[in-house]
C-alpha cells in the first residue's frame, strides 16, 4: 500500500461512518486539528499513541498504523488547482511582500516558522455571509550569520 492509499481508505470509511473532523480528532487525541486532520490526508505524521488510537478508531492494520507514524513526502503541485486553497496561494502571492516587510521592521532578518506554527479557525457570522477568521501564529526564526565577530551580531534579530 501507499500513502495515498492509506488516505483514500481513511476517507471511505469517514464517509461510510458519517464522522465529522471534530469527532475524529476528540476521538485520535489531543493535538491541534490540523495537524491531525494533515496526518489523516497524508502530509503530517502521528506520534506513536496517536497512530495507534487513529488505527484502533479507523480499524486499520499494524502496517497501516505504522505507515501514520511515518513522515510523510510533503506538499502539492503548484499553483494548487483547488479553488480553496489557491485563495491561500492568492493571499501570500498579493500580501506576501508587504507581511515580509512588516515582520522584518518588527523582529528583524528572518521567518516566521512553518514547523514551530499553531493555526485556529472560528466561524464568525455576519450578515452578508458568515466570515473565516483564520490567526496562525509561528515562531521568528532569526538567520544566523555565520563568521561573524568583532560585535557584529551573530543572529538576524532586530538591531537596537
Amino acid at each position: 500500500m501507499i500513502r495515498e492509499e492509506l488516505t483514500e481508505k481513511i476517507l471511505d470509511i469517514k464517509r461510510e461512518k458519517g464522522w465529522t473532523w471534530d469527532y475524529i480528532c476528540k476521538e485520535i487525541g489531543p493535538l491541534s486539528p490540523v495537524l491531525v486532520v494533515g496526518a489523516l490526508l497524508g502530509q503530517m505524521k502521528l506520534v506513536k499513541p496517536l497512530a495507534a488510537n487513529a488505527a484502533k478508531l479507523f480499524g486499520l492494520s499494524a502496517t497501516e498504523e505504522r505507515m501514520l507514524n511515518e513522515v510523510p513526502m510533503r506538499g502539492t503541485n503548484m499553483p494548487p488547482t483547488d479553488p480553496l486553497i489557491y485563495r491561500f496561494y492568492e493571499l501570500v502571492m498579493i500580501n506576501g511582500p508587504a507581511w515580509k516587510a512588516l515582520i522584518e521592521e518588527e523582529f528583524g532578518d528572518g521567518i516566521m516558522s512553518a514547523i514551530d506554527f499553531d493555526f485556529n479557525m472560528e466561524r464568525l457570522p455576519h450578515a452578508n455571509g458568515d466570515r473565516v477568521k483564520i490567526t496562525m501564529s509561528g515562531k521568528f526564526l532569526p538567520y544566523r550569520y555565520y563568521g561573524a565577530g568583532q560585535g557584529v551580531q551573530e543572529l538576524g534579530y532586530k538591531e537596537p
